[in-house]
């Protein structure tokens, strides 16, 4: 099959099985996928429990191309992490969750329900994963990459580093920077796991997420998670990763 003919079919395969999985329309702007969320919102009672919301995505679908295409984006958001968030706040009301903060509710991730946890997780991380890039990035300044240099012993060594781990996660998952009391590490998690849960292998502050899952570079790259992770650093937003540190 010729690429562009086997990129086609791809790209009809998966908007066709998004339609009949999640109801109404497939394309949403941000500013109406958020309408969407709230309308839905209505619809939960919860009182003064914490519920999770999606945060305004910062830049246009397709102002990430040709690193991360437009569609990607906007399926990515209007559809999966939108899922994360309905699903985590039905949960939330059902499961009779009285958590007021995100860290009181990851602090007892050990303690919930699949779907309680795999749905927070998978919230939280997208919200975490799409304040982490830009259209207009830079490569790290200030105290990001005095704290990078004297962790890893350059950006590069770190970069190495990162994207070792992001082709080396099996399966589904994330890769992560922690600030850990002044040290930064890598770590990786699976499916939506987080290092703030409180059973997480290596805990820490997050500064900077990269989403491996497929469905965050599969219609652009296909199988090919090098070129995407490679294309991500190319859209790291920086700044962003700076105030997390400070």
């Amino acid at each position: 099959m010729k690429t562009n003919s086997r990129r086609q079919f791809i790209e009809n395969t998966l908007k066709a099985t998004v339609a009949v999985a999640v109801t109404g329309p497939l394309l949403l702007s941000a500013d109406k996928a958020l309408a969407a969320y709230k309308s839905d919102e209505t619809r939960l009672q919860t009182g003064d429990v914490f519920k999770f919301s999606p945060v305004p995505l910062g830049f246009d679908y397709k102002a990430l191309e040709p690193y991360i295409d437009g569609l990607t984006n906007e399926i990515h958001y209007t559809k999966h992490h939108t899922a994360y968030i309905r699903n985590v706040n039905e949960a939330i009301v059902s499961e009779k969750l009285s958590f007021t903060t995100e860290k009181e509710f990851f602090d007892h991730a050990s303690q919930l329900s699949p779907k309680a946890r795999n749905n927070g997780g998978g919230a939280w991380n997208h919200n975490f994963f799409w304040e982490s890039l830009t259209p207009n990035s830079a490569g790290p300044d200030g105290k990001i990459k005095d704290a990078i240099t004297a962790s890893f012993g350059s950006f590069d060594q770190f970069k190495d580093q990162f994207s070792q781990a992001a082709l080396g996660r099996f399966g589904s998952g994330w890769v992560w920077l922690l600030n850990q009391n002044g040290k930064l590490v890598i770590t990786s998690t699976g499916n939506q796991d987080n290092p703030l849960f409180d059973n997480a292998a290596v805990k820490g502050t997050p500064l900077l997420a990269l989403d491996v899952w497929e469905h965050a570079y599969y219609l652009k790259y296909q199988n090919r998670r090098n070129e995407y992770v490679a294309g991500w650093w190319n859209v790291v937003n920086w700044n962003a990763v700076n105030k997390r540190l400070s």
